[in-house]
């Protein structure tokens, strides 16, 4: 992966000169009029004389005395009304730093500056993080044209308040960013299931991170048998065929905490026999962002290797595929949690998927020290219907004891990485409940989600029963609290399924919820 070097700048007089090191400056402020470096001000006041929209967007100005004879200013906008987030300091910087690298350069200084509004708390990094995902190119592009050609940007100078304290957990960040945008963006076939398989194994090659794959279809059939279901008619295809990929990070040291994921990896969906028609078919090879999101936290942690903490992560490779051997809607699946599942609709199988992987981690989860499980997924259309571009917190009894949407949402603010809580209620129950004796569970209507009530929460309850997490509510002896990530929304930008560029959520959320530094 070509990710720039990036390296603090302390100097930043010297480093602007032309005489320095760098090629380009960058300046990224709410207010660009009040930059105090003389050569700069003398610049921004020259143009501001003849260019009334200098405060409102980015503008390339050609400047001799400075690196590499480029300035270029990224305003933020307003920072200071109700509905203002740091999401406007990663959005300067990441057209501040696209404008950079088209110009030419290949050593831009990244010249930050934030204001002292305790929301805007980690400006800084989330400024670095947009300058680094605008850099990203798909992995295809650049397997065929190179990543030197298409990610030409080798160093960032950084200069930014705190920049030595946060540093290393954004390139630890943006490792894993990559790894998600690399697996959940690219297409079906060169991300097919025992390709994700692959690149799982050669990711972690010599890191603390262990990676087990279960493809056998004998004990596929027996240990995940919804997972198997849904990907019964991808078998006949040896490219496609499902796969199980086990992720484990065991700190030295005593285990005080362990953080358990499930992650949905449909690396096409066409919907099954209840295809997807009417053009929705399109993009559908992005329904693994949930599990490519997985895998680059654990890639995170690996970087970062944080003490006390374990982290265990299983995800589902497959492909609902359409065929003789699909499996159909009234079907009755018994899961690996003994749930009799009745399918509602062959569409709705990423919950099938996760639930069997939740039913392992919970066996795990019952003997581990302070444990806490999640599923995270692009499960619903709903989801971005409800609330948009963002993910979304659905929790059962106990993870709403330790109030953990309220955690994600928090530092989700922060970190420009934004999340919105959800509440399981009675009626989500009730919509899975089975019409028969003849099954436990109902896994989904015959609607689309988005023409479905409650449609991003009820799947939760259905994840939680089918799973058998049900039985480790806080009523129970041994409560668990389990929390299910939908990012439907916010897994590509714009919420652009067939074209958008896969961001990264929610990896900078969760490592400032539970990668204490």
């Amino acid at each position: 992966m070509a990710t720039p070097r990036l390296e603090i700048v302390t100097d930043t007089t010297t480093a602007a000169s032309a005489n320095g090191s760098f090629d380009a400056v960058l300046i990224v402020s709410s207010d660009v009029s009040r930059h105090e470096h003389p050569v700069i001000q003398r610049y921004l006041q020259a143009r501001a004389a003849v260019d009334a929209r200098l405060s409102e967007s980015v503008s390339f100005l050609a400047a001799p005395e400075l690196a590499g004879g480029r300035l270029i200013v990224a305003p933020t906008g307003r920072i200071d009304r109700d509905h203002d987030d740091v999401r406007r300091f990663a959005d300067a910087a990441g057209q501040a730093m696209r404008r950079a690298r088209d110009a030419g350069a290949r050593r831009p200084l990244l010249w930050i500056e934030t204001d002292e509004a305790p929301r805007h708390r980690e400006a800084g990094p989330v400024a670095v993080l947009g300058a680094l995902g605008s850099l990203w190119q798909p992995l295809e592009a650049r397997e065929a044209l190179g990543e030197g050609e298409l990610e030409p940007v080798e160093v960032i100078g950084i200069s930014a308040p705190g920049a030595k304290r946060w540093l290393p957990r954004i390139r630890a960040i943006e490792r894993g960013r990559r790894v998600a945008r690399d697996i959940g963006g690219t297409d079906p076939e060169r991300m097919a299931p025992p390709r994700v398989a692959e690149a799982c194994r050669a990711l972690f090659v010599g890191s603390p991170v262990s990676v087990e794959v279960v493809s056998e279809i004998a004990i596929l059939m027996k240990e995940y048998p919804l997972l198997h279901a849904v990907a019964r008619a991808s078998l006949p295809v040896e490219r496609h065929r499902p796969c199980v990929i086990r992720l484990e990070y065991a700190p030295s040291g005593k285990v005080e905490r362990t953080l358990l994921f499930a992650g949905k990896g449909l690396t096409y969906d066409t919907g099954g026999a209840d295809i997807k028609a009417g053009g929705h078919m399109a993009g559908m090879s992005r329904d693994k962002c949930g599990a490519a999101a997985v895998v680059g936290f654990l890639e995170t942690v690996a970087a970062l290797q944080p003490k006390g903490l374990r982290v265990c992560a299983e995800i589902g490779a497959v492909r609902n595929s359409i065929g003789a051997e699909s499996y159909v809607s009234d079907e009755i699946l018994v899961s690996h949690a003994g749930q009799r599942v009745r399918v509602g609709n062959t569409d709705a199988e990423g919950r099938l998927v996760l639930a069997d992987l939740l039913s392992h981690l919970r066996e795990t989860a019952i003997e581990a020290n302070c444990p806490s499980l999640f599923s995270v997924a692009t499960l619903t259309g709903h989801s971005m219907r409800a609330v948009g571009q963002y993910s979304i917190a659905v929790e059962n009894g106990p993870a709403r004891g330790l109030q953990t949407a309220r955690r994600l949402e928090e530092v989700g603010d922060a970190w420009g990485d934004p999340f919105d809580p959800s509440r399981l209620r009675r009626e989500d129950w009730q919509f899975i409940a089975p019409r028969s004796r003849a099954d436990d569970v109902l896994s989904c209507n015959n609607l689309p989600s988005t023409a479905t009530n409650r449609g991003h929460q009820f799947p939760a309850a259905f994840l939680a029963l089918a799973s058998g997490l049900d039985r480790h509510g806080g009523d129970s002896d041994q409560p668990l609290p389990f929390t299910h990530l939908d990012i439907g929304g916010s897994a590509l930008e714009g919420s652009d399924w067939q074209h958008g560029r896969p961001t990264g959520a929610p990896i900078p959320a969760l490592v400032a919820a539970y990668l204490e530094e």
